[in-house]
């Protein structure tokens, strides 16, 4: 077996918009977060997020925050990349109500991981569509900041 290893590809800052809050149902309740904006920066890319982007994310009856994000990237150097990706918060009870209402909390108090997935026609960023990543996250009442790493 090979052990995995890690690199930082990039460091995400993105800024977001009130939620739609939906009514609970069966599943949990459903709240849609538009991505307004944001930027990206890491060792071999950098650029911004573009608007049009959206978090579709379920709060559980458990309390774990299921995201389901995707959003449009612009390099520095004018190319597009789609990014998607799944993922989880989620810590004690009284963490959780400090972030729902938009306070920095230490990111060692609760889980936030997410799995990004990348799709460019862009030749020099071709290899983002053949890689595994995963982010760490911190949330913020402006937005969540990622750092997210190519597993090698």
């Amino acid at each position: 077996m090979i052990a995995l290893k890690s690199e930082l590809l990039f460091t995400l800052t993105a800024k977001t918009a009130a939620a739609i809050e939906f009514r609970a149902s069966a599943i949990g309740r459903r709240r849609i977060v538009a991505v307004d904006g944001g930027d990206f920066e890491g060792p071999k890319l950098r650029g911004r997020i573009l608007p049009g982007g959206a978090d579709c994310m379920l709060v559980r009856p458990d309390g774990v925050v299921v995201l389901d994000v995707r959003v449009p990237l612009e390099t520095d150097d004018g190319e597009l990349i789609f990014m998607c990706y799944k993922g989880l918060r989620h810590g004690p009870p009284e963490v959780m109500e400090q972030l729902a209402r938009g306070e920095t909390v230490d990111p060692s108090a609760y889980y936030f991981r997410i799995t990004p997935w990348f799709e460019t026609g862009a030749q020099k960023y071709d290899w983002l569509n053949r890689i595994v990543a995963v982010g760490t996250g911190q949330r913020l009442a402006s937005g969540p900041i990622y750092c997210v790493y190519e597993i090698l």
